[in-house]
């Protein structure tokens, strides 16, 4: 199910209509305190790609509102608002990520000139050393092979201190992600045992067979619940990676939006399947020529939300 982020909604479900005079107005978000618009148009098409993290929150809050008012007491809407804080926490994760670390980009230039300065006196000493001294092959060759070993060092802990931020950066975005992995098949565990063939009027419970508690439009509004928080968990991944170009972010972030979109697949095979079940058992219990004098109406607010 697509949502535009870009702009604010009441809901998932239905679609909201944009206000063209509101496109070039200035908005900025609570969170990161970044601008959401612009007044020039290159300023708006940079801006409607860019996730809004305030307005990702908003939606998970609003979905835990929803699954509150439908199964108050269901470990669903906990979950919910465990994703809403995590949610919370990758806006401001992303910013601080998204910003320099200037204690080490400092360090790392100190030690750079240390070490060039280091190997510029040794060079230097050599070269007065071996001044007004007959110097043969060898001593020339032994010179320019310790040279070459303090240089090749010298390389590899300016490589190692420049790329210091980036393995750090990169370590709290995997922790993080891989929170919200777990997330996502927690959700999974929440909707496998909601089984649409139970509804069958010949299936029979085994003895240790889940309780059923939920009509077949409780159902279905449960696991599209299920569906919208798992799409939600991949939006939630991709802000860690919006401003922080690393590809091991990038195939983590990947890794997890393919996850859920798999696994909402499989929610909505069951959901196409209950949807058949009631369209069967209604079409049973209408008579003969009832469904072109009656036609079905349309569903109410209630059974969309």
């Amino acid at each position: 199910m697509a949502k535009d982020f870009s702009q604010p909604e009441a809901d998932l479900n239905p679609p909201v209509p944009v206000d063209e005079k509101q496109v070039g107005e200035k908005k900025e978000s609570p969170v990161s305190g970044r601008v959401a618009g612009g007044a020039t148009d290159k300023a708006d098409a940079k801006c409607s790609l860019i996730l809004r993290d305030d307005r990702i929150i908003e939606t998970v809050s609003q979905l835990e509102r929803r699954i509150k008012d439908r199964f108050p007491e269901s470990g669903l809407a906990t979950l919910c608002g465990q994703l809403r804080g995590n949610s919370e926490q990758a806006a401001r994760r992303a910013l601080q990520i998204s910003q320099p670390i200037r204690w080490i980009r400092l360090l790392s230039l100190f030690v750079t000139a240390v070490l060039v300065c280091v190997v510029g006196v040794s060079v230097y000493l050599g070269v007065e050393a071996a001044e007004g001294e007959k110097i043969g092959v060898t001593e020339i060759i032994q010179t320019l092979e310790a040279v070459m070993n303090e240089l090749i060092l010298a390389s590899i802990a300016v490589i190692f201190l420049f790329s210091l931020e980036s393995r750090l950066k990169r370590r709290r975005t995997l922790a993080a992600i891989h929170e919200l992995r777990s997330i996502a098949h927690v959700i999974d565990m929440h909707q496998l045992t909601k089984d649409p063939e139970r509804f069958l009027s010949g299936y029979t419970n085994a003895e240790h067979s889940p309780e059923r508690n939920m009509t077949p439009g409780q159902l279905n509004r449960y696991l599209d619940y299920c569906s919208e928080m798992l799409s939600l968990t991949g939006k939630v991944a991709a802000l860690y990676v919006q401003r922080f170009d690393d590809s091991e972010s990038v195939n983590a972030v990947g890794e997890v939006e393919q996850l859920t979109n798999g696994l909402s697949r499989k929610i909505w095979q069951k959901i196409m399947v209950l949807h058949q079940l009631r369209e069967s058992e209604t079409s049973d219990q209408q008579p003969a020529g009832a469904s072109q004098s009656n036609p079905q109406s349309p569903p109410t607010q209630s059974e969309v939300n």
